[in-house]
């Protein structure tokens, strides 16, 4: 590994613990491995996060590519500087025993979770019942013939939350400006240990975890991103 691989690695390894533990998707993960079989979630969660990195990445490294070197090197030192004062602000305006995320991540899942009436007329007996479970099946996804229902599920969440999430903007942003293979390796290596965590650790782990001091973590570490890309630009 040579020496810009190595600090794209490292700065996105960096950049995505931060900025996904105690995030939507971690709290995704462990929500749903409590509630389905954990290799499926587990699974399905990595898909999402490894296909997330790598697409992120790839539309940093055409960045360049698409207009001049200078100026995505310019818009990626304004992004660091604007996600760190964010990021700051946020952890500011939180409560130290605050779990929204996680709070308003499960109550979005049980919503989703929630049995509903695909008759519109409501259950009739054992008749009512078999009509349906017999629209259930005719509206059956069809990816359900290649994945199971709990692997789609967390892929889906997963992915959705993922997209246009404050660390795949950064991880664009730093793909433009570092070496775009170490960002997809330490962007993967981040997000699985994070998977992994929050799958085995649960909710449980989820509401342990103090999302203001993470939340202050990712904003300093971004703000000394910008100043190491404005800095980088003067000599």
């Amino acid at each position: 590994m040579n020496l810009p691989m190595f600090q794209g690695f490292g700065k996105s390894l960096m950049m995505t613990v931060l900025s996904e533990v105690g995030d939507r998707t971690f709290c995704v993960a462990a929500i749903l491995a409590m509630r389905h079989p954990w290799s499926s979630v587990l699974c399905g969660c990595l898909s999402s996060v490894i296909l997330t990195t790598t697409l992120s990445a790839v539309i940093g490294w055409a960045a360049p590519n698409l207009i001049p070197r200078e100026l995505a090197h310019h818009i990626t030192t304004l992004l660091f500087f604007g996600f760190g004062l964010w990021s700051l602000w946020e952890a500011y305006n939180e409560d130290d025993d605050d779990n929204e995320e996680l709070e308003q991540v499960e109550k979005e899942l049980n919503q989703d979770a929630a049995p509903k009436d695909t008759t519109g007329k409501g259950p009739k007996g054992k008749e009512g019942s078999k009509v349906a479970e017999d629209l259930k099946k005719q509206r059956k996804p069809f990816l359900t013939n290649f994945f199971s229902p709990v692997f789609i599920e967390a892929f889906s969440v997963t992915f959705f939350g993922e997209w246009g999430d404050k660390s795949q903007l950064a991880t664009i942003g730093l793909a433009a400006d570092e070496n775009a293979i170490g960002v997809i390796l330490g962007g993967i290596l981040a997000q699985v240990l994070c998977t992994v965590a929050a799958v085995a650790g649960g909710k449980s782990l989820a509401s342990k975890i103090s999302e203001r001091l993470v939340t202050m973590a990712s904003g300093v570490l971004f703000l000394i991103f910008g100043v190491q890309s404005f800095l980088s630009t003067m000599y």
